[in-house]
C-alpha cells in the first residue's frame, strides 16, 4: 500500500526552504526540547518570529503541506505550451508531467516525477523545476 502524506517531512522542507520563498510554507517543525519535534499549522511567515520562552522559536523549519505544495507548481511552462498533468498510475504511483498542449502525447523531458505519494512527487518536481530554473 502507498504511503500517504500529508505535508513534507524535515529533510524535504529544509531543501524546499532553499528554494521556495518561505511565505508560501503554511506549517512549521517546532524543534523547541531537545529530541522533540513537534508539526504546527499556521503561515510560516507569521509565526516564524514568535518566541515561546523569550528564547526558543515557535517555528524553526518552514513546512509545505499538499496544498501549499501545489500551489507553489507552475499550471504552464513556456508561456503555456506545456501544461501540468498529475496523474495516479499504475501500482498507485504519482505522476507529474508537463505534457504539450497540443500534443497530449509529447511530455517535456526532464521534468516528470513518479512517486508512491503526491507530496514527494511534488517535492520532486519542484526540485526539477528548480534546477531548470522554471520556478
Amino acid at each position: 500500500m502507498a504511503t500517504i502524506k500529508s505535508y513534507t517531512d524535515i529533510e524535504q522542507s529544509k531543501k524546499l526552504a532553499e528554494t521556495l520563498p518561505l511565505e508560501s510554507a503554511d506549517m512549521f517543525y517546532w524543534c523547541g526540547n531537545v529530541n522533540k519535534i513537534t508539526i504546527g499549522t499556521g503561515i510560516y511567515k507569521d509565526v516564524k518570529n514568535w518566541f515561546l520562552d523569550g528564547r526558543t522559536r515557535a517555528a524553526d523549519i518552514p513546512c509545505w503541506s499538499l496544498a501549499a505544495l501545489i500551489e507553489t507548481i507552475p499550471q504552464e511552462i513556456f508561456d503555456g505550451e506545456y501544461i501540468i498533468n498529475i496523474t495516479e498510475g499504475i501500482n498507485n504511483r504519482w505522476i507529474i508531467t508537463y505534457d504539450h498542449f497540443e500534443n497530449k502525447s509529447h511530455s517535456f523531458y526532464g521534468l516528470s516525477s513518479v512517486a508512491d505519494n503526491l507530496i514527494d512527487a511534488c517535492v520532486a518536481i519542484i526540485e526539477n523545476l528548480h534546477k531548470h530554473k522554471l520556478l
